[in-house]
């Protein structure tokens, strides 16, 4: 028998999308679980230090080389990269995996929308906006702390690209990326200890803290740098609008979480205007 064909490296690249933001939600309803014994701020700690042990290894960043012109954006970088993730997991604490992820991609939603002139990102934005409105509609059960956490980690990632162009232009390779990874892990590192003495974490819950580390931050940084060879950038772009879809899904299997019809609704207009917006670019 003639050996099969190599699938197209296109096809590759989709599926290699679909893996990193599979793997990206299900870390973090996995390190969720770990949220009793540890905390956000503990599973949180705990992710800082997988992704910084990761890049390190992968980049190898020659720190002693770094000008203050490339140091003060790296510095912020770690910062933000902090704060974006524990927002993100302290929101989805409160309000679901779904919803928070869904909140945090109004971040690159609106940098995207924010430079476009076009009628039709015009309507994407009124529609995304729509979508918020019925994310956070008043009601009994609305938890604004939690859905106030998830625009603190939208604006994050939002800083968070801004910054990535600058390092990116003034760092070579993932160097950047790396170091901001340890400036961030090295600021957890006495938020770690206080939370490993005030309450001794169990081995399942340690576990799951670096399953989500591993998950959501090693497999999808390392699956992204080989699928952006083979996916033009706005391909890419336009499916990781499907991550509040996926998170919502994830959230369901794993945590229970059980999204009622409007916010389905709302997700998918979020998630609808993301694509419109990116499907229609040339």
């Amino acid at each position: 028998l003639a050996p099969a064909a190599p699938a197209p490296p296109r096809l590759a690249g989709v599926a290699a999308m679909a893996g990193s933001g599979l793997s990206n939600q299900t870390g973090a309803a996995v390190g969720a679980l770990a949220f009793p014994v540890l905390g956000p701020l503990g599973v949180v700690a705990v992710r800082q230090y997988v992704a910084a042990l990761v890049l390190l290894a992968v980049a190898r960043p020659r720190l002693r080389r770094f000008t203050w012109r490339q140091w003060w954006p790296v510095l912020l970088l770690g910062g933000v990269f902090g704060t974006m993730n524990l927002s993100l997991y302290s929101a989805v604490d409160r309000i679901g995996l779904g919803l928070a992820v869904t909140l945090e991609f109004l971040g690159p939603l609106t940098i995207a929308l924010a430079a476009s002139r076009r009628r039709l990102d015009a309507g994407c934005a009124v529609l995304a906006g729509a979508g918020v409105v019925a994310l956070m509609r008043p009601r009994p059960s609305a938890d604004y702390t939690g859905m106030t956490l998830g625009l603190v980690a939208a604006c994050c990632w939002a800083s968070y690209i801004l910054l990535n162009r600058i390092v990116g232009r003034r760092v070579p390779g993932a160097q950047g990326a790396a170091a901001a990874s340890a400036v961030s892990a090295l600021a957890f590192l006495p938020v770690g200890v206080a939370v490993a003495l005030g309450h001794p974490p169990t081995a399942g819950a340690v576990l799951c803290a670096v399953a989500a580390g591993v998950l959501s931050s090693a497999v999808p940084y390392l699956t992204d740098l080989l699928t952006l060879r083979h996916v033009p950038a706005q391909t890419f772009g336009l499916f990781m609008s499907v991550n509040p879809v996926l998170a919502a899904v994830v959230g369901q299997v794993i945590l229970h979480q059980d999204p009622g019809a409007v916010e389905w609704a709302g997700i998918g207009a979020v998630v609808t205007a993301n694509a419109l917006s990116l499907a229609t670019r040339r």
